[in-house]
Parts: C-alpha cells; structure tokens; sequence
C-alpha cells in the first residue's frame, strides 16, 4: 500500500498547493485544474461553471480512496470535458465546509450538478465511466451536447 500511495503523494501535493488560487479562478481560467484540494472549497464557487465531484476519506490511505484515485488519474480527461472538478477532503477533523455540507461517514464520493444538486452519493469508489453516464444523463448535460452539436462543436 506504501507503494501505491506514495505514486499519488505528488498528486496529492500539486492539489493541495494548487487548491487556493483554482478555486479562486475557476470562473475564469480555461485550463483549470480538475483536480483541487479541499482547502477552503466553497461550493458556491463552482455554481453554473463546474461539477464537483468530492471525494471523502478519513485517511489518504484508505484503499477506497486511492482506487478512487486511480480511476480518476487514468480518465482525467473524460471529467475535464464534462467540466468536473475533483474536490478531495481525506481529514475529517478539519470541520471544512464541504464536510460541513455533505456529511460523509469514511469514504464518500459526491457528485454535484452545476446548479447545486447533490446527484449522487456512494459509499464506495466508482470509475470514471459509471461518472460520466450519470452526468451525461442530466437535463443540463443534454442541453449542452446538443448547444455544441449545433453550434459545430461535435
């Protein structure tokens, strides 16, 4: 297990350095960051711009949470083109606001609509695939396929 958290301790460093200023700019930056830390994540940033998908642990070494990591590192692109944005919070003592607001028990994944539906809630890690299906089912993602399908867009 050392092994395999260690291949995401430079992950886990870039997100939590890169947290801060991302979230801050995630309205504005087109080459975002799909991966973010916790660190003072306000839901409410991301409203009408991304889809959260935060991902609870107690421990940065719960295997659920690193084979949640390895799905998402494998198909990061698939999330960006559904404008995801992955929030992971691996310290429940830290009283951070999205576990203020989601109330995860161990390990948790949450996906949230852009305009603030919690849509889906599992209690143990889901690949990329299964992600994208759900999303892709929503209202608001439908529309969008079609506004760049008619737009020439693919």
């Amino acid at each position: 297990m050392t092994r395999v958290f260690s291949k995401f301790s430079g992950l886990l460093l870039a997100m939590a350095l890169a947290a801060p200023a991302a979230a801050q700019e995630a309205q504005t930056t087109p080459e975002d960051p799909v991966v973010l830390g916790s660190i003072d994540a306000n839901l409410n940033d991301f409203l009408w711009h991304k889809r959260p998908l935060v991902i609870f642990a107690d421990s940065a070494e719960d295997p659920r949470f690193l084979q949640q990591m390895q799905y998402i590192e494998a198909r990061l692109d698939d999330l960006a083109g559904r404008d995801v944005v992955v929030l992971i919070d691996t310290d429940p003592a830290s009283g951070s606001e999205l576990r203020e607001a989601l109330r995860p028990r161990g390990f948790m994944l949450a996906l949230i609509s852009k305009d603030g539906t919690v849509i889906l809630r599992k209690p143990s890690p889901w690949s990329v695939r299964e992600i994208s299906r759900t999303i892709d089912k929503q209202p608001l993602r439908e529309q969008e396929i079609r506004d760049r399908r008619a737009a020439g867009q693919g």
